[in-house]
């Protein structure tokens, strides 16, 4: 018996060093997939890319980026639940959808299962207009919902994410009614406010700070003081709307994944946070650095949740 006991003790000890070996080696020989909840052209997915190349260096592995875009991000939250806790799949987690969909539907993957890795960006939510449009200011827009109840029509990136969660506090706040209508991204709601399709498009203010900006023309952000990235962009609240939203954007991975593992990842990340390089690119592209620590995004998420289940509870949001 006790030589039974002794020969299972050194072959678990022999899998556990194995293991440990296996997992000091990550990443090797293997591309990371690194999975984007929207479709292309958004913020979040130029994020990742941006990132793309400062990521493979530090951790000197292939990073892939996959989008599946669709059902406010639940399609991406739902496969990286489902993938192998090997380190080989993370994801970029986006608030609120990422926890306002946990107060409006059953999901189909456990929230407790995924893990933040670290937040990179706090980006506030902007209602924009085309270029040529007749409404210059939020409280315009607001004057046109009144004198035409149902007719200001507003583009989202899903139903639950930050532009749609803007707009149900913009409702609740100016007794408007506006309508709303979802797309699978921003690029997608630009697109359609280009072709007079909306009459205004929720977009973050990296997604038209950055780049061309002659197409579009900014009302007004949610955020609770003036963007660095868009300046002469004023606040909802200094038009006197007291809405505040913003959408965050980090890394998760599987929270059973090997924490050696998940802290490898998250050094990795910080130090392409801290590069020189990858800031004056991030700047170019108007994103809001503001990491915080896996720990760090978690220990908010709860006061976050809270909340959504609040707006949920005087306003459930329908599509």
């Amino acid at each position: 018996m006790l030589k039974v006991l002794k020969t299972l003790c050194i072959g678990a000890l022999a899998v556990s060093a194995t293991a440990t070996a296996a997992y000091a080696e990550w990443p090797k020989d293997r591309p990371i997939e690194i999975v984007v909840a929207f479709a292309p052209g958004g913020s979040t997915d130029v994020m990742a890319r941006a990132m793309q190349p400062y990521l493979e260096k530090e951790l000197g592995a292939k990073i892939v980026i996959v989008n599946k875009p669709g059902a406010s991000g639940e399609i991406a939250y739902t496969y990286l639940s489902q993938a192998k806790p090997d380190g080989y799949t993370f994801s970029f987690i986006n608030t609120p959808g990422y926890l306002s969909m946990q107060v409006q539907r059953k999901l189909r993957y456990d929230p407790k299962s995924i893990q933040a890795v670290a937040r990179i960006v706090d980006d506030p939510t902007a209602y924009v207009v085309k270029a040529d449009s007749p409404i210059k200011s939020l409280k315009e827009l607001v004057a046109q919902a009144k004198a035409k109840p149902g007719s200001v029509s507003v583009g989202s990136s899903g139903v639950g994410t930050d532009d749609h969660l803007a707009m149900i506090l913009l409702e609740s706040a100016t007794g408007v009614s506006l309508t709303h209508v979802p797309f699978p991204g921003a690029g997608e709601t630009r697109t359609a406010l280009l072709g007079n399709h909306i009459t205004t498009g929720g977009l973050n203010v990296s997604e038209f700070a950055s780049g061309d900006t002659s197409s579009v023309r900014p009302l007004a952000h949610f955020g609770d003081k003036r963007s660095p990235e868009a300046p002469d962009v004023p606040t909802a609240q200094e038009q006197g709307i007291e809405v505040f939203m913003s959408s965050e954007r980090g890394l998760a991975a599987r929270r059973d994944v090997p924490a050696d593992i998940r802290t490898k990842f998250s050094d990795a990340v910080k130090k392409v946070v801290d590069n020189p390089e990858f800031k004056e690119q991030a700047k170019k592209l108007a994103l809001p650095l503001a990491y915080l620590s896996g720990e760090e995004w978690e220990q908010q998420m709860p006061k976050r949740l809270q909340a959504f289940q609040d707006i949920w509870n005087k306003t459930p949001w329908v599509q």
